[in-house]
């Protein structure tokens, strides 16, 4: 045998060998274009320190308390629902006032369910970031420990994008962009930032405008974005998400937008279980659940993204598929219900169950059983 064939048989080899980023088949991604991007898009306009690693970290302080300072929300710009089923229950009472006492009488039916759904439609801005702020503060003060963000975005600034997704981050919340809805720019910096992410509409990206740049060349410009990316990749990072997004959001023109396939959802760490929290669960669930509830938990998750994602187009029907499916592992768990997948439909199950007859309409007990002691 030749030299030329045997070479050519070993490159062929190598190149099988290669990991390689997935190609969308099913459904591809494409390149649309955008009318307004500052008006939505991801748009930077913080100072940007040109050296960093000279400046000395600030040092430690404790959070400052939570504003209240008066702030509404504009009319169908968010609501507040108890319930899962928005195709049935619609999406709620809406939010209008912010204050404490106007959450607090909005939240307090959501108490016996435990699970609340935000609906925001909005701009990602400070008075987004505000909103959740105070919808977690209200929710941990009821024990609403179940939380939902249906979400429904443009994009937005993307410091107000990074705030919000820490906020969504250290507050457990499943993040929803369901059929007709979008989700772009820097709204994607907060869908990074969920436990659970469940997308049936558009995931879009494109590069970032810096609104407040003086730069007047192409180098000051780069040095200029250059630090803003490098936020968006600790931010990515941290949370989980491919730091090449940035890169890829670094080659898109603001003009356009970039919409996301779902197997570049997949690869990105923007759709399903959040992987960070998913180590950080992993560690817990061990401890509280056992061995056997964590790889029940795993295998589901990998059936779940195998048949439901792939089967089903509606997010309702995504949710039901995995309903069903769970029932094959075991779920919800005997002694861990409330850590099974997908337990926030079970809370509204539970809560919307008929409730046993009064004691005020049963029949009276014998006079026997009706006699009590008291010490």
């Amino acid at each position: 045998m030749s030299k030329l064939p045997c070479l050519l048989i070993a490159c062929l080899l190598i190149a099988a060998c290669r990991p390689s980023q997935p190609e969308a088949v099913a459904n591809k991604s494409k390149t649309i274009e955008v009318a307004n991007p500052e008006e939505g898009g991801a748009v930077s306009t913080a100072p940007v320190e040109k050296t960093p690693s000279q400046k000395r970290p600030a040092p430690r302080r404790e959070e400052p308390k939570l504003d209240w300072s008066p702030l509404s929300l504009a009319a169908g710009e968010g609501s507040l629902s108890c319930e899962l089923d928005y195709a049935g229950q619609g999406d709620g009472e809406a939010l209008t006032d912010l204050d404490r006492q106007s959450l607090l009488a909005v939240m307090a039916p959501c108490v016996e369910r435990g699970v609340l759904r935000l609906r925001y439609t909005g701009k990602i801005d400070a008075k987004f970031t505000a909103l959740l702020q105070r919808v977690v503060h209200v929710a941990d003060e009821l024990k609403i420990g179940k939380r939902v963000l249906d979400l429904d975005s443009v994009g937005g600034m993307v410091e107000d994008a990074i705030k919000a997704g820490d906020v969504i981050a250290g507050s457990h919340w499943t993040l929803w962009v369901r059929e007709g809805a979008v989700c772009h720019s820097a709204c994607v910096l907060v869908l990074a930032a969920g436990d659970m992410r469940m997308i049936r509409g558009n995931v879009g990206i494109h590069r970032i405008i810096r609104m407040s740049s003086t730069a007047t060349t192409r180098a000051q410009l780069n040095e200029e974005l250059r630090a803003v990316y490098g936020r968006v990749r600790d931010y990515l990072e941290r949370n989980g998400a491919a730091v090449a997004m940035a890169d890829q959001m670094m080659s898109v023109p603001n003009r356009n937008l970039r919409l996301l396939s779902t197997d570049e959802l997949q690869w990105y760490g923007l759709d399903g279980v959040n992987p960070v929290q998913d180590d950080l669960d992993r560690l817990r669930l061990m401890r509280e659940c056992g061995q056997d509830f964590v790889t029940r938990r795993d295998a589901f998750i990998r059936a779940f993204d195998n048949r439901c994602r792939s089967e089903v187009a509606g997010l309702e029907a995504l949710n039901a598929c995995g309903i069903e499916l769970r029932k094959q592992y075991g779920f919800p768990d005997k002694t861990c219900a409330n850590e099974s997948p997908l337990s926030e439909f079970d809370l509204v199950a539970v809560a919307t169950a008929p409730k046993p007859a009064s004691t005020a309409n049963a029949e009276p007990a014998p006079a026997d059983a009706a006699k009590t002691t008291t010490q």
